[in-house]
């Protein structure tokens, strides 16, 4: 098999990435996803940080990326596209593209681009499902996440090489990534 091809994918918290490493997976034969949200740390091991907000609050820090085993997933990245079992390696994650670790590895960089009032409804959504009610959700959101997004997440949009819009169809994203990695296997 020819070499493999490593994508990243990052962007903001219930920003699609998920959603969008899933259908690119679904339209390119013989890929494997590997999901950042795979490689928390213990929570013990996860650091607790006061709300810039509210000095009274404090919140386990899922959006640093101390929470993160990086190491570990770069490790695995490596791993797998050593293994040549895959035409493409698909890393996803809200630091993907932040992490010098990873960074490197990557042929294709995306960010999935979400506004914030959009994203904060989705993690809304999703994280009740969960059994966290709307308030904990609010203030884990508004004391901390957003801050982290600001200064971890936002500023890797500009080392993509494509931003996707993570708020309309993927479609058409979806088929342009599927056939550029067409085009690199046939060459």
């Amino acid at each position: 098999m020819k070499n493999t091809v490593i994508i990243g994918i990052a962007g903001g918290s219930a920003g699609g990435k998920s959603t969008f490493a899933k259908a690119l997976s679904e339209n390119i034969e013989n890929s494997l996803v590997i999901s950042m949200d795979s490689y928390f740390k213990n929570e013990n091991d996860r650091r607790c940080i006061t709300s810039p907000v509210k000095a009274d609050k404090m919140y386990r820090d899922d959006n640093h990326p101390t929470s993160f085993d990086i190491s570990k997933m770069a490790e695995d990245i490596r791993t797998a596209a050593d293994s040549r079992q895959y035409r493409v390696i698909i890393a996803e994650g809200l630091l993907t593209l932040w992490s010098d670790e990873i960074l490197p590895l990557l042929d294709l960089k995306i960010f999935v681009d979400c506004r914030s009032d959009e994203r904060i409804v989705r993690r809304l959504r999703r994280n009740m499902t969960w059994g966290l009610s709307f308030d904990e959700i609010a203030n884990v959101y508004l004391d901390m996440v957003r801050f982290r997004h600001d200064a971890y997440v936002e500023p890797t949009k500009w080392k993509s090489d494509i931003i996707v819009n993570g708020s309309g169809d993927i479609t058409h994203a979806v088929e342009m990534i599927r056939s550029y990695v067409e085009k690199i296997h046939e060459a």
